[in-house]
């Protein structure tokens, strides 16, 4: 499903949902063949992804020699007991979540003010309470640091996107699991118990929650 396939409410719904996290896994080619998979933090940021690292290892090496990737984000929002729908059998166990799978092409980014520019997003995001000097390439301290760090840019080429909260669900089903996440109130059962409802076939209808 490429980005263009969402209407703007999802394209704006799925791009909060890509603001809000911070860590995804990236999918690289290895030499043998065989996918590679590394944990990351990251940001979106002009509808691309961003993350940084060292200049050697594995996965630079992998991206030296084939750019294309895959970048997966996912929040679990609750696991749902079987016992919530049924007494006995344990079929009906799941969970809610929210998946994101994008594939582009990665490319270092080289211009220092750039660089500053991406990291400086980093530090607002993961510490957004301040604390530090802005990053500016012209900082004769943090020039030593942009120089020796790789910050790779990933250009979404596609996108699809699953946010899963029941929407197959009957209505007197989905209102039980509703009301049992309230009693249960575990963090995010509250918030999941919303998503539910938010996402409801009879509410709203779209590719994004089927």
């Amino acid at each position: 499903m490429r980005r263009k396939e969402f209407s703007i409410e999802e394209e704006d719904e799925i791009r909060r949902f890509l603001e809000q996290q911070s860590f995804g896994c990236l999918g690289t080619n290895g030499p043998d063949g065989w996918p590679e998979i590394t944990p990351l933090n990251y940001v979106y940021y002009q509808d691309n992804i961003y993350f940084h690292g060292s200049k050697a290892g594995q996965k630079m090496a992998n991206l030296g020699a084939d750019p294309r990737v895959t970048f997966a984000v996912a929040e679990e929002y609750a696991l749902i007991p079987s016992y919530f729908s049924d007494p006995d059998l344990a079929c009906p166990a799941t969970a809610f979540f929210k998946s994101v799978l994008l594939r582009g092409e990665a490319r270092v980014v080289e211009d220092l003010p750039r660089k500053a520019e991406i990291l400086g997003t980093f530090m607002r995001k993961l510490q957004p309470e301040g604390g530090y000097a802005p990053l500016d390439a012209a900082d004769p301290r943090y020039i030593p640091a942009l120089r020796a760090v790789s910050v790779v840019e990933i250009a979404v080429s596609s996108l699809s996107a699953k946010f899963k909260f029941g929407q197959n669900l009957k209505d007197e089903a989905r209102e039980n699991i509703r009301s049992r996440l309230r009693e249960r109130d575990l963090p995010g059962d509250e918030e999941t118990a919303e998503l539910m409802a938010r996402y409801c076939p009879h509410h709203r209808a779209g590719d994004l929650t089927s």
